[in-house]
């Protein structure tokens, strides 16, 4: 789909190189600029899937001959990503201002926590502290538990990774009609404040306050995660009445009065307790044995190697490649083959292929 498009990605950790990978799956050409002579960032593999489908090559920015060739590169590319601290790339001589004089359409895609201008912005931070602060954070876990999300989802991929993709492709869009690129400036702060508006929406109907627990998608018995005798878990979220009318008939529980009253907030946590009871009485499988295929709105709550072998998998959305597990591309397009999971390079893979390219008249 993005065939055409190419992409030059300053070596990074996170959403920077996350957003490239995007990019990469949708057809985009990435060229990867790894840090010559540099070490794998700490807890990343030799080889990251992260980089699947990508071309790397190896320079030390710092170097005039390779900042030039850096150069060279931005002045043949549609959109750039860099995750520095802000400043970092300037002192490189490497910033919008170098790169927009070598190509005035460039696309140059900033990927922060704070932003390029804002109090913390040269204030080290990571995803929980970036959600933290945006307000993304409060409504997580359970009622009584310390917020906590899944791991680098909401700030580092959805905050920032796959707003940066958003915002590169829009200011290709625009580069393409004017003429004129542009600096985009993605920071997980705003981009996961701005995935709360979804919550702010039922806020509006006053179905969203401050208090933890005490909400319509955090609070109610029929919308969270239940541990199972087997020590696994089942998820749980009826909301409409229709769903939750299956669940209860479906658990035996509708012609108990408590449960009838679906929406009285003063009886959730006791309804909670007795659910915890019943799903506590067998295994996770007896469990998903009895809700699938139906609108009651319940399923297990699988690892990545359990989804991989469940028959929603017939989708592909997981696949293994080199001895690496990874999830396929997404969205899908109609007219596009079937994917399958491209070579990780190696670093500097394809250095003297893209310097000889560069020659060329």
């Amino acid at each position: 789909m993005l065939q055409g498009i190419r992409i030059l990605e300053v070596e990074g950790l996170g959403p920077g190189p996350f957003a490239a990978m995007t990019l990469a799956d949708l057809g985009a050409e990435v060229i990867c600029v790894n840090r010559k002579g540099g070490a794998v960032p700490p807890g990343m593999p030799e080889r990251s899937l992260l980089d699947r489908g990508k071309r790397s090559i190896e320079l030390d920015l710092k170097e005039p001959a390779d900042a030039g060739t850096f150069l060279a590169l931005a002045a043949t590319a549609d959109g750039l990503i860099e995750g520095f601290r802000p400043g970092v790339m300037e002192r490189l001589g490497l910033g919008p201002d170098a790169c927009h004089a070598a190509n005035p359409a460039l696309v140059y895609g900033r990927m922060t926590g704070w932003g390029q201008v804002s109090p913390l912005a040269h204030a080290a931070g990571h995803d929980l502290n970036y959600i933290a602060l945006s307000g993304a954070l409060w409504y997580a876990s359970a009622p009584g538990d310390v917020p906590q999300t899944p791991a680098t989802l909401v700030g580092d991929i959805g905050g920032g990774a796959l707003y940066l993709v958003a915002g590169i492709l829009t200011g290709i869009l625009k580069a393409r009609s004017t003429g004129e690129g542009c600096v985009v400036d993605a920071a997980i702060y705003d981009g996961s404040a701005h995935m709360m508006n979804l919550l702010m929406s039922i806020r509006q109907a006053g179905n969203f306050g401050a208090q933890r627990g005490a909400n319509l998608l955090d609070g109610p018995h029929w919308s969270r995660t239940y541990a199972c005798a087997c020590g696994g878990f089942v998820s749980v979220q009826c909301l409409e009445p229709k769903f939750y009318a299956l669940f209860l008939e479906k658990l035996q529980l509708a012609d108990d009065p408590d449960f009838q009253e679906q929406f009285n907030t003063a009886l959730w946590p006791v309804l909670t307790g007795r659910l915890a009871g019943v799903f506590a009485s067998q295994p996770r499988d007896h469990w998903a044995a009895l809700f699938v295929g139906t609108d009651a709105c319940v399923a297990p709550v699988l690892n990545p190697d359990e989804a991989q072998a469940h028959p929603m998998n017939s989708r592909g959305t997981w696949a293994e490649a080199q001895g690496v597990l990874q999830a396929a591309p997404a969205p899908r397009f109609s007219d596009q083959p079937q994917w399958t999971p491209p070579d990780i390079p190696e670093r500097g893979q394809h250095t003297e292929e893209i310097l000889t390219e560069l020659r060329r008249p």
